[in-house]
């Protein structure tokens, strides 16, 4: 959700600030600020609105010297939880004296009556932010001991937190926790950044810390030292990042979903190198940890996720039961700890998400754990919460994903869940030969993916002819039933047309009300099992006056005849289809939207990693 970026060592911090808050705008936000320490004072510059018009006002009011000669400071980017998207609201926040500045990703769940309390001592509040409560108790405790003051403040919060502090008396650190809000530091030559995301450091350097739950670490220019709230010593290891800074740039692209769709080819072909086994029709995923007899006890695959993460599950289940014939299911992972679930330690729980720092997905987790389950990550993020308290389970290397709406990742999620069935498969009734076959589609996938990517110019113009409509439908079965969910996800996500995706059998239960006069129907119609049932649904919707876009197996005229207009995908295993069918629609709802006129890379009210409830 929200950014924050901290800075201490010899570059102007506030260049370095807002440089780091534009590599993090595509998390979704609605304000920025930053405050930074000058001759013993913190000074603080806050706007609604993007990164440049902070940076723009920011400039107005400090003279040139002045962001030359303040060499530590803290940022945020907010997206508005407590109280509106202004000024007043926009982090930092500063406690009672003015002489502690505090930025907060989160959700402090007792500030309240924390706040009623501090307002009863004589504190005043100018925001409606839960986060502002925070810096007050932090000036309350502060003593001359920045560090004792956060530990004391954070011991009487509830909820989560990611958070960096910084103080006018204390101008060579800065204080930076985290409870299930992810901080990560980046340790440079002579200085040190703080960031709620990697993106933001890698210009600086490659060298980072992950902070754990309950971590608190004193940053200075050349030191980071790491503690628990009881102030135990505690040792994180220095990490590598993956990605240079250029994987993070769009590259010669509009937007970065364009890039991100365009690079699916080289994603697929990461997630998937070294990863099959052509002797034995499996594949090779290493970091399951499970052996032959592990996986043959599992009696149960249990998928969860949200959003994009949660369809890539409904892939997979069809996957698990039809390639490893044992039973599979897919749950919210923000209903998963609330239901009870019944859960055994012969269930493998499958933990599915791209940034491996979605709060729902990593409580579900927590839940599995202690229930005595099986469990295992699916991320793309390395050191990511989730693959860290999992402790098992498979990178999808795909790569930084930075637009909003998830593409690579979804498609690379699919291809994992696909060689992860398949090796569960031939421990029980799946035949080598039959896991060669697949196992040969599987390679195939950069190829496909690639020839639909090439298409973008034909299915722009396609898009026209769509953009202006304010209702759509997605419907498919089978495998194509959560590509249609997607489908719709992606439409909605990005053009903000309301679009709903449909099981094909359900129209006649109600949904075909809806249909009206010219109302788009996106039909996925390849060549699967239950396909002539959906062009029967087709020809439904057509009596009814909607116009009809096919999604359709190369050279399927049959199937295209039923349609208005028609986009192919390669022929192919029908369930690795539902790559190459997502990469189409992904190019669908992106030129629909561009049409449109619409902030494609930062859709209005969407945040990129969901750390709160």
């Amino acid at each position: 959700m929200c950014g924050i970026v901290g800075y201490i060592g010899k570059a102007p911090a506030p260049r370095v600030l807002i440089n780091g808050l534009k590599r993090l705008e595509y998390r979704g936000y609605d304000s920025a600020g930053l405050a930074v320490i000058e001759d013993g004072k913190i000074i603080v510059s806050k706007a609604p609105g993007k990164v440049a018009s902070l940076n723009e006002k920011a400039r107005s009011e400090w003279p040139a010297e002045r962001f030359a000669n303040c060499l530590s400071g803290i940022a945020h980017t907010r997206w508005a939880t407590h109280g509106p998207p202004t000024e007043v609201n926009a982090h930092p926040h500063l406690d009672e004296s003015g002489e502690i500045a505090l930025v907060h990703n989160g959700i402090i769940e007792n500030y309240r009556p924390l706040r009623a309390r501090l307002e009863g001592t004589g504190h005043h509040f100018y925001s409606e932010t839960d986060t502002e409560v925070l810096s007050h108790l932090i000036g309350e405790r502060y003593k001359g001991d920045l560090f004792q003051a956060v530990c004391d403040a954070l011991h009487q919060v509830e909820g989560t937190f990611g958070i960096a502090v910084v103080c006018a008396r204390e101008p060579g650190k800065i204080i930076t926790a985290r409870r299930g809000s992810p901080i990560v530091i980046g340790v440079g030559d002579g200085e040190t950044i703080v960031a709620s995301d990697a993106s933001a450091i890698i210009s600086h350097t490659r060298q980072v810390i992950y902070l754990e739950d309950n971590d608190i670490a004193i940053v200075t220019a050349d030191n980071v030292e790491i503690r628990d709230l009881d102030r135990i010593p505690v040792t994180r290891e220095v990490a590598e990042l993956g990605f240079d800074a250029e994987a993070a740039e769009k590259g010669g692209f509009e937007h970065f979903m364009l890039k991100e769709i365009h690079e699916q080819p080289d994603a697929l072909r990461n997630a998937i190198r070294g990863r099959l086994d052509f002797n034995l029709g499996s594949s090779v995923l290493s970091g399951m940890g499970t052996s032959a007899r592990d996986l043959a006890e599992i009696s149960r695959v249990v998928m969860v996720g949200c959003g994009t993460s949660l369809h890539a599950g409904l892939v997979g289940e069809y996957a698990f039961e039809d390639l490893a014939d044992v039973h599979a299911e897919v749950q919210q992972a923000a209903e998963f700890r609330y239901r009870n679930p019944l859960i055994t330690r012969s269930d493998l729980v499958v933990a599915i998400s791209q940034s491996g720092e979605t709060a729902d997905t990593l409580a579900a987790v927590r839940e599995a754990n202690q229930k005595g389950a099986f469990v295992m990550g699916l991320c793309n993020v390395v050191g990511s919460t989730i693959a860290r308290e999992t402790g098992r389970g498979v990178y999808l290397h795909a790569g930084p994903e930075i637009s909003v709406a998830s593409t690579k990742a979804f498609t690379c999620q699919v291809a994992v869940l696909l060689m992860m069935a398949v090796k569960l498969g031939r421990g029980r009734r799946f035949s080598r030969d039959e896991g060669i076959r697949l196992a040969r589609e599987i390679e195939s996938l950069p190829e496909l993916v690639e020839k639909t990517v090439r298409q973008s110019d034909k299915i722009a113009g396609v898009a026209q002819r769509y953009a202006q409509n304010e209702h759509a439908f997605f419907i498919g079965r089978g495998y194509l039933y959560p590509v249609a969910l997607e489908g719709a996800l992606k439409l909605k996500e990005i053009s903000y047309i309301h679009a709903e995706g449909y099981h094909a059998a359900e129209l006649k239960h109600g949904p075909i009300a809806l249909l009206e006069e010219g109302t788009p129907v996106v039909a996925l119609a390849i060549d699967i099992a239950g396909k002539d049932k959906t062009l029967g649904n087709v020809e439904e919707c057509r009596a009814r006056g909607a116009r009809i876009l096919g999604v359709v197996t190369e050279g399927d005229e049959e199937a295209a005849a039923f349609m208005d207009d028609v986009i192919e995908v390669p022929r192919c295993h029908p369930l690795v289809a539902t790559i190459p069918t997502a990469v189409a629609l992904q190019l669908l709802s992106y030129h629909i939207a561009r049409h449109r006129g619409c902030d494609i890379d930062q859709p209005r009210n969407l945040a990129k990693s969901v750390t709160v409830e």
